[in-house]
């Protein structure tokens, strides 16, 4: 029979899963405890937090939430960072660390009820921000219209150099 303390930390995990958008699963083994600060200072600022479980309470969970099983993912200890809103930014914020650190890596994640693995994840970690889309599609959206004004403005800057040429010919 389960003890009060197992059941307790079985429902924050189920919780946890249940309200991230994506949770990236990565390999700390060797983390000291400054490192483990820095990284969850870091995922933090990026709308994510990083905690560690036992591998058995995260598979339970998964089921218990009818969700894809992990268990190609989870050997050895892991660290989950569970993500609550953009998965890229907290995914890039990740790939930094491990490449500044140079000793941890990515295992793999869950991403839209998904599996994914550690080169998906990196693949993750590439894209483009969502804000850095967004300016992307103003421009793009943008674009048509700077070229409607130049186009428009065309005829009177044209009459405004010929004025000016008559005026410096007249004056010279």
């Amino acid at each position: 029979m389960p003890n009060a303390e197992k059941v307790k930390i079985l429902a924050q995990v189920t919780k946890d899963l249940a309200d991230a958008d994506a949770v990236w699963v990565m390999d700390y083994r060797g983390m000291t405890v400054k490192q483990e600060e820095q990284l969850r200072k870091l995922v933090r600022t990026n709308n994510a937090s990083f905690k560690v479980y036992k591998n058995s309470f995260t598979e339970r969970a998964l089921r218990d939430l009818d969700m894809p099983s992990m268990n190609a993912i989870l050997s050895g200890p892991s660290g989950f960072v569970f993500v609550f809103g953009d998965p890229v930014a907290s995914a890039k914020a990740i790939k930094g660390f491990i490449k500044e650190q140079k000793k941890f890596e990515i295992k793999g994640g869950l991403l839209n009820g998904t599996v994914v693995t550690a080169d998906q994840v990196k693949a993750v970690a590439d894209l483009p921000s969502r804000e850095e889309l967004l300016a992307r599609l103003l421009g793009t959206m943008a674009n048509p219209m700077s070229s409607l004004v130049r186009v428009l403005n065309g005829p009177a800057e044209k009459f405004v150099r010929t004025l000016q040429a008559i005026i410096d010919d007249k004056a010279a």
